[in-house]
């Protein structure tokens, strides 16, 4: 009987131990308890000891720390239908352990799923462009979009970075050649506002050594200098302008004063000879003739016009000498050849 009852005692001790197992839950500081009690949520316990009901309660642990969650590569299309492979990470905590348990199956896939749909749907309303260089604008409006669909789970969404962005191979030549013709517009303003800078100093230095001519010869003295520096074997001397300007004058003022010396002289006229009639057989004259004299032993008539040019004067019948060249009525000159011409009285 005795033994009988020991025999009770120990079971009962077992049971009571092991109940007490049961029913006694350590937490650490950054876990809570969500405890069921026949089904019905009961307020979240913890950390530290606590006690369940043994076969009534049922407690899920839930970890408050930062989860790292790796969104898989997506595959999207650009607002400007360019293909890329953008990886991205998550980082998000539980804040409320009852809605993370009671509000979502599983928060940890659900929140990978909502990550996945909207970086999707957020980076395709991007172009290439943005997404390489707003990444931090992407990322806040990544962080904001999956932070207000996971908020009712009692999850808290902290930080969504945009890992890598992977596009075609030709499409990275492009880019390239792009960020190779904006380097060298860049250097080429750069060039053009140095030269108009330097422009602008050279005038101011033109302005101060023109104060000075002295200033000038110092100047070339220190270019001479700088080339001898150099061990060159090219000697460059400078001349003044001001030594070779007498000269320069001298030789324009000789051709202005010359003016038909700068081209080759132009021919002169042909002089045609007249015609000369043969006098009459009496020796009279006829009407339109003079007769001038000239030594020799014959007498020569010469046609004369009707009106004769202010130029020439017609010569008397008593001039001794003739006129090396008489004016014909067709304005050209002739030389007749010196004849005698018999003087009548």
């Amino acid at each position: 009987m005795i033994e009988a009852i020991v025999i009770i005692l120990v079971v009962l001790a077992v049971l009571a131990i092991a109940a007490a197992g049961a029913s006694v839950r350590v937490l650490r500081e950054y876990e809570r308890a969500v405890v069921f009690r026949l089904g019905r949520l009961v307020d979240q316990r913890g950390p530290g000891l606590v006690m369940l009901v043994p076969t009534i309660d049922r407690m899920v642990r839930v970890s408050l720390r930062t989860v790292t969650l790796t969104v898989p590569p997506q595959e999207i299309i650009t607002k400007d239908n360019v293909p890329a492979r953008v990886t991205a990470v998550t980082y998000y905590r539980v804040v409320d352990p009852n809605n993370a348990v009671t509000q979502v199956e599983s928060y940890d896939r659900a929140t990978l799923q909502i990550a996945q749909t909207t970086l999707r749907s957020v980076l395709g309303g991007a172009d290439l462009d943005t997404l390489l260089s707003e990444r931090d604008r992407l990322n806040d409006e990544l962080q904001h979009v999956i932070d207000a669909q996971t908020e009712p789970w009692g999850i808290k969404v902290t930080t969504v970075e945009i890992k890598d962005v992977e596009i075609p191979q030709s499409m990275q030549h492009a880019i390239a050649r792009q960020a190779e013709a904006e380097r060298e517009r860049r250097a080429k303003i750069i060039n053009a506002e140095g030269e108009a800078q330097a422009a602008t100093r050279l005038a101011d230095a033109a302005d101060v050594i023109g104060r000075n001519p002295t200033t000038l010869q110092l100047r070339y003295l220190q270019t001479l200098r700088e080339i001898g520096a150099t061990q060159n074997s090219t000697v460059v001397f400078p001349m003044p302008i001001d030594l070779i300007k007498p000269v320069l004058e001298a030789i324009g003022s000789g051709q202005t004063s010359q003016p038909g010396q700068a081209g080759p002289p132009a021919a002169a006229p042909a002089q045609v000879p007249a015609e000369v009639p043969a006098p009459a057989a009496n020796g009279a004259l006829e009407s339109g003739e003079s007769r001038a004299l000239a030594p020799g032993p014959d007498a020569v008539a010469v046609p004369v016009p009707d009106v004769v040019p202010d130029a020439v004067p017609v010569p008397d019948a008593d001039a001794d000498a003739v006129p090396d060249a008489v004016p014909a009525e067709d304005g050209v000159s002739s030389a007749p050849e010196s004849a005698p011409v018999e003087r009548q009285d």
